[in-house]
């Protein structure tokens, strides 16, 4: 049915271009702006693709751009990720707008800003330069990304700057414009030609609300490469050290925002509302005629950092809900209660990346709320000192209510995940009644 589907809208492509010319509508000239920034730009654009070295078949494809009259170019870190993490597996390539190809050499990654330096065999022309002096941005001016999108061919698309992204854990700016698949790790620059970001996502259920990482932060990569004698002999390693550097800045600032609480009356759930963490409620209210209600509060950072194309790691995610009946008896209350516990999953499915959950559980009282808790922890293979960690708590204090809480560390290491294990313990309350 796909296959017959995909043909029958190419019969209907064919057809359309097929009308003649007085059906066909007058497109808008390009901006000439855009056409002066790609013709003076063209010889520095690449195309970067990850290609596995058995059989030398593509597995992924970017952009990226070379720096000043140097052979270095910048992409991102989830364009070269594979070659990061399976360098005997995979091996990385560039080809550029004449059509031209060569290999890459991997030479520094920042996972945290989702960037990469690699090597060429040539060097540049010297459009794309990265100052010490940054550009300063104003709202609404006109930036342009360059890049080759869905691997049809090298483009420019135009668009605006709309700001820094506050709910993003590290800084990036937002850019009201296309950037396709195949774009990432291009070049967005200003009218002036000046480097203000990396093109390197987009929201799929907005319009054009796309994402760079800030030129600064190219900056710094630039020159730690600059100051290494050899890239790392291993970016596994490398990968991880930044992970964990990561995990202790997370966890150190959500230590310090206070915990606001959330009201599942008769509780009181706390959560981490902020910039980076978002809180949504949803209610059953009885509906499909079931025989209770259910109340929930999920909360969730807004952004995980890519490790590789099955890997996000080093978030926080947090659910309350509470269940509560006035038809069922106790004994049938119970029942459902312990269904809606055992139902959520934690980490049981096999997973090679990490080892198998390891669980304990034991009724607990923080001294406002009797409960029954289980914690769970799994570590990464690849990356010592990562773990993921799962705290679930079931309240006990009523016989046909209960209050469910979840909460996720994904990719801390083991003293955080206790860390914040115990601040939800010691966290969950049932209000004092007067």
């Amino acid at each position: 049915m796909k296959s017959f589907f995909l043909f029958a809208l190419s019969l209907f492509c064919f057809n359309a271009l097929a009308q003649s010319a007085d059906d066909a509508v007058e497109l808008p000239a390009p901006s000439s702006t855009a056409q002066r920034l790609y013709a003076a730009a063209k010889g520095d654009l690449l195309q970067v693709r990850v290609l596995l070295k058995s059989g030398r078949t593509q597995s992924s494809v970017g952009s990226g751009f070379m720096i000043g009259t140097s052979n270095l170019v910048v992409t991102n870190y989830h364009v070269m990720s594979q070659v990061a993490l399976e360098p005997e597996t995979y091996v990385g390539e560039y080809r550029d707008t004449a059509g031209r190809r060569g290999a890459v050499e991997l030479l520094a990654v920042d996972v945290l800003h989702d960037l990469a330096v690699v090597r060429v065999d040539r060097s540049g022309s010297g459009f794309f330069k990265v100052p010490q002096a940054l550009p300063a941005l104003k709202q609404g001016q006109y930036l342009y990304s360059l890049g080759n999108p869905l691997d049809l061919g090298f483009a420019i698309s135009e668009g605006a700057y709309n700001g820094i992204v506050s709910r993003s854990f590290y800084e990036q700016l937002m850019f009201t414009g296309p950037i396709n698949a195949g774009m990432s790790g291009g070049p967005n620059v200003t009218v002036e030609g000046r480097v203000a970001g990396v093109n390197v996502s987009k929201r799929t259920d907005g319009e054009l609300v796309s994402f760079l990482v800030p030129v600064r932060f190219v900056r710094d990569l630039l020159q730690r490469v600059a100051a290494q004698s050899n890239p790392p002999a291993d970016f596994k390693l490398e990968v991880g050290q930044q992970l964990l550097a990561h995990q202790a800045s997370m966890v150190d600032r959500l230590d310090a925002t206070p915990l606001t609480f959330k009201q599942l009356s008769p509780y009181q759930v706390p959560v981490w509302e902020s910039d980076q963490v978002r809180c949504w409620g949803w209610s059953n209210t009885k509906q499909d005629n079931k025989p209770y209600t259910l109340d929930q509060v999920s909360c969730a950072m807004e952004a995980a950092l890519f490790v590789s194309g099955e890997v996000d790691t080093g978030y926080v995610s947090i659910q309350h809900k509470r269940i509560q009946s006035d038809e069922l008896g106790a004994w049938r209350f119970g029942g459902l209660a312990s269904r809606q516990f055992k139902s959520q999953g934690v980490g049981w499915h096999k997973d090679v990346r990490l080892t198998p959950s390891q669980c304990v559980e034991q009724f607990v009282d923080n001294g406002k709320l009797p409960m029954r808790a289980v914690l769970c922890v799994r570590a990464y293979r690849k990356f010592p000192e990562l773990y993921d960690f799962t705290l679930l708590t079931a309240s006990t204090d009523a016989s046909r209510m209960t209050l469910q809480s979840r909460v996720e560390a994904v990719g801390v290491s083991y003293p955080n995940g206790l860390r914040l294990a115990r601040i939800f313990l010691d966290s969950l309350a049932k209000e004092v009644q007067p």
